[in-house]
């Protein structure tokens, strides 16, 4: 259980919904697979191959064990070395009343280390840097069978597909294509799982944020991450990394045209990792907890 010094890295609203410390265990994060009907020939190609998330200790060639912040393991996800592979992590649960829900975490990320390539390597900033490609957070919420769902999403875009550094938050402008909506041929598989078409993203106002990446791929620095929607209003409200505050009341959510069943009061929480390079990139959370403003 949770206690006061773990707590005190965070700021929770009233209702604490959960609180992974991730070296008790994976705590109910586990890899997303599409649907299917027992057939996993059937899966959507974008979804075959998400890779499970996995307890780590940060291990790397020249140091050994970093651990986490505070402990031995944190959650990795590391996507193939293949361009456009994403890995995803997703915990499932259901939402007992509507209001704001904030997210908070800690993580870190880094491309894994290219031996012999980095031939521009001044000393200060490495090349690698340019190998990481993005990652999300988002949700999926249904408001039951007769009510409609919608996927936040916000995106930190470190690179192009050319490799270009942006550095930038993004919010999605169109729904998350689901099997349903492939599968009747509403849109067309495509290489972004959020969105309908890849170019779908436009930058969170005020969201240009350069990390810490600390020279090397083998250097590892925690960045907080607070994310607070609310389901009353169907929007973000705010987004808080380390120091930078952006709010977010006046960006739209897609939400979708049709109804989904067998989703009612559905809240999933979803955190991915994409690379644009054939090389692997990983996300590490640290801790995750999730609040409430309800009682």
């Amino acid at each position: 259980m949770p206690d006061l010094i773990f707590l005190s890295k965070f700021s929770p609203l009233p209702r604490i919904f959960f609180a992974d410390d991730f070296d008790e265990g994976v705590n109910g994060w586990c890899e997303l697979i599409g649907n299917h009907d027992g057939d996993l020939n059937k899966v959507r190609k974008v979804m075959e191959d998400l890779r499970p998330p996995q307890l780590s200790n940060a291990n790397f060639f020249d140091i050994g064990s970093h651990g986490s912040l505070s402990g031995t393991y944190s959650l990795k996800l590391a996507t193939r070395a293949k361009a456009g592979h994403m890995a995803q992590a997703i915990k499932r649960t259901t939402s007992r009343g509507d209001g704001r829900v904030r997210v908070e975490c800690y993580f870190t990320y880094k491309a894994e280390q290219i031996f012999g390539a980095d031939t521009n390597w001044d000393g200060n900033v490495d090349p690698s840097e340019r190998n990481f490609g993005d990652f999300t957070i988002s949700n999926d919420i249904c408001e039951g069978d007769e009510g409609r769902r919608y996927h936040i999403a916000l995106r930190y875009l470190n690179t192009d597909k050319s490799g270009a550094l942006v550095q930038r938050w993004m919010y999605k402008t169109s729904v998350q294509p689901s099997t349903k909506m492939v599968m009747s041929r509403m849109v067309k598989p495509n290489y972004d799982y959020h969105v309908v078409n890849e170019d779908d993203w436009l930058p969170v106002p005020g969201g240009h944020q350069p990390f810490c990446y600390n020279e090397i791929p083998t250097k590892i620095n925690w960045h907080y991450l607070r994310w607070d929607f609310d389901t009353r209003t169907r929007r973000s409200v705010e987004l808080q990394v380390n120091n930078l505050v952006m709010p977010l009341q006046d960006i739209p959510v897609p939400l979708y045209d049709h109804p989904y069943k067998a989703l009612n009061r559905l809240m999933n929480f979803c955190f991915d990792v994409r690379t644009h390079r054939p090389v692997r990139n990983f996300l590490f959370l640290d801790s995750v907890v999730v609040s409430f403003e309800q009682p």
